[in-house]
């Protein structure tokens, strides 16, 4: 998808994240539209998850913009330095009071993956189909980048260049411009 936009690995991780996390939230909801109208199943099964979910008393992972979708809830840990408490661990801890979800026959099992697998196929359709329409607006991507990120990063590099320090061993007083040795 990053790809059929335009967008290689030279362009920022945030720009990335935002416009993938975005088109995941366009196919996420043409995929939740073709559930509820063709798979009565796996609709009902999600329906029973979506009512779990609102038994949870502590969600942070919800109702945060499409950017921060799926970033770890806690930063890395330090050695030698324990959390008190961590978020994810909290979340953990409100789904335990949370009551499972009722045990599902063989038959069932089945139908309710063969309807996965048509909410999958479905999925990589539409993606295909955006990443389609990516490529008709590649330029445009691609132009908005250079206008609106490409400076950015042009003016916090010249900010980091103009607030480091000299090195240590640079001798300022020279005229060739050469080193100092270090004793």
């Amino acid at each position: 998808m990053l790809s059929a936009a335009g967008l290689g690995s030279d362009v920022p991780h945030g720009v990335q994240h935002g416009l993938s996390t975005r088109v995941k939230a366009i196919v996420d909801h043409a995929v939740a539209d073709y559930t509820a109208k063709n798979l009565p199943l796996l609709n009902a099964e999600l329906d029973q998850q979506a009512a779990r979910n609102r038994e949870r008393t502590y969600r942070p992972t919800e109702g945060l913009e499409p950017e921060f979708e799926g970033m770890p809830l806690d930063p890395d840990p330090v050695p030698g330095m324990p959390f008190l408490f961590t978020i994810a661990g909290l979340a953990a801890e409100a789904d335990g009071d949370v009551p499972s979800l009722p045990p599902l026959s063989d038959e069932a099992k089945a139908a309710l993956r063969q309807e996965v697998g048509l909410a999958d196929d479905y999925a990589n359709m539409v993606g295909r189909e955006v990443c389609s329409i990516l490529l008709h607006h590649r330029i445009r991507i691609q132009a908005a980048v250079a206008e609106y990120v490409e400076p950015q990063i042009a003016l916090m590099l010249e900010e980091l260049t103009r607030t480091l320090d000299a090195p240590f061993w640079a001798d300022p007083d020279s005229d060739a411009g050469g080193t100092t040795p270090l004793v």
